[in-house]
């Protein structure tokens, strides 16, 4: 779930070295797989404080660290849920932490705040948030929710997508009641207070409603006029980047091979998955696991972790269209493509604007 951050306190143009960082620590050969090298040095200690709780998006990071990928690049990594993940960015930037799992708007919002944080690369290629309303509902397309109630969490970033949507097909949102459900978004279009919401997850409240027997339905924002954008990101701080810029393309390295490994065999991610968080419903990640796979590559059609100009500065214009960032806000600075490795056996990433 995303969380519009309200109180969030240069790129570089580095090409990180593919092989033979921090020592030889590890490689990347040309069939794209990551293989341990030789340990030239003590371990170097680098976290990442995660976005939520443990769930499918990061079935292949557990797995890419249950499977050595992370030791073997000579990184001691520790993985944790932050007391308050909304305050990850601001760890990731002050160097407390090295790495970060955000969303796309955040960054922006973070860079705005002038928090000095870097997307370094895309987890979920494309949105996860939807317009959600019943199976049987007679809801088809946007502008169907005129004269009726939608439900947001009162984020303005889902104001701005609900707006979008509703102008794509032809309507505005002053056409429709929104109300403030709070984060109740799904028991909100399940017991009828709305006739739709945004907001949701369509690989995860999908599935929860399914299970309680309140099939649904949903329209995805990138199909109505809302730009493509990564749902979810990688991010490091400017310093960090600049300092560890091999360590982190080791540890890209490794996390590409933990999500390739993870979509060669989902039962293995699940089960490390459940092992690192015992909590989880089995049957609810599973089934998220398999809508979300697709996600971290476009179907095979790009490298995990790929990033490109286009898609960033037609997201960034987009956001400064609807008021949600400032005009002044860099796009070019907020992403950087140099660091993923990449192999001559998938889709070359975008790499960053030179300076």
């Amino acid at each position: 779930m995303s969380h519009h951050l309200h109180n969030l306190s240069h790129r570089t143009n580095r090409r990180a070295a593919v092989q033979g960082a921090l020592g030889l620590a590890a490689s990347i050969t040309f069939a794209g797989r990551f293989t341990p090298g030789v340990l030239a040095q003590d371990p170097t200690s680098v976290s990442l404080a995660l976005d939520w709780y443990p769930n499918a998006n990061h079935a292949g990071l557990y797995l890419a660290q249950d499977r050595g990928y992370f030791e073997g690049a000579n990184l001691a990594l520790d993985i944790y849920t932050p007391a308050d993940p909304a305050a990850a960015l601001q760890t990731v930037g002050a160097g407390r932490d090295t790495f970060g799992i955000s969303y796309h708007s955040e960054i922006l919002f973070a860079r705005e705040q002038e928090v000095p944080v870097v997307s370094v690369a895309a987890l979920v290629q494309h949105p996860l948030n939807c317009l959600m309303m019943l199976a049987d509902s007679d809801i088809e397309t946007p502008s169907d929710l005129v004269g009726r109630v939608v439900g947001t969490a009162g984020l303005p970033s889902d104001d701005a997508y609900l707006q979008t949507m509703l102008e794509e097909d032809g309507a505005s949102i002053d056409d429709v009641e929104v109300v403030n459900v709070g984060f109740d978004l799904l028991p909100a279009v399940l017991s009828g207070r709305a006739d739709a919401v945004i907001g949701s997850y369509w690989t995860h409240e999908t599935i929860l409603a399914e299970r309680q027997g309140s099939p649904v339905r949903y329209l995805r924002v990138e199909e109505w006029g809302v730009p493509d954008y990564y749902e979810l990101i990688v991010a490091a701080g400017e310093d960090t980047i600049a300092e560890q810029g091999d360590a982190i393309s080791v540890f890209l390295g490794a996390l590409q091979q933990g999500y390739t490994d993870a979509i060669a065999d989902p039962d293995a991610a699940l089960e490390v998955l459940l092992a690192a968080s015992p909590d989880l419903d089995a049957g609810v990640e599973r089934e998220g696991l398999e809508l979300l796979m697709p996600l971290w590559t476009s179907d095979g059609d790009v490298t995990f972790g790929t990033q490109t100009e286009e898609r960033w500065d037609a997201f960034g214009s987009w956001m400064k269209e609807q008021r949600l960032l400032a005009e002044d806000v860099e796009i070019a600075a907020a992403w950087n493509g140099d660091l993923l490795p990449v192999s001559d056996a998938s889709a070359t990433p975008g790499a960053t604007p030179a300076s």
